[in-house]
């Protein structure tokens, strides 16, 4: 119970819920089309509680991440910003000094 109300506490504090699903917006080069459907399985999986479904989830589950990824898409290509684009590979550092910062280097 105790991890339910954290989690909703988190969804109503800005604190993101799941660290696996990335920030597709707004990157140089844009999403692909393979980061798109990871992280609408991510999602899905995480929503659902499965990592792999049952065969008798399988088309539930498969439809699931084909229409969250249909709308990460529209979405994505939806959105305006004034921002610059930011690059992936000044962002992977940074999320691997976070990485190293919170879990030591490797």
């Amino acid at each position: 119970m105790a991890a339910k109300a954290r989690a909703a506490g988190a969804a109503i504090s800005g604190i993101p819920m799941c660290r696996n699903i990335k920030t597709l917006f707004n990157f140089e080069p844009p999403a692909t089309e393979l980061e798109i459907r990871d992280a609408s399985l991510q999602f899905v999986r995480k929503l659902s509680g499965f990592n792999v479904p049952s065969k008798a989830n399988e088309e539930a589950f498969d439809r699931a991440v084909a229409d969250i990824a249909a709308a990460t898409r529209v979405l994505v290509q939806s959105l305006i910003t004034t921002a610059d684009p930011r690059d992936r590979e000044i962002e992977a550092e940074r999320a691997r000094a976070r990485s190293a910062a919170r879990f030591g280097a490797r």
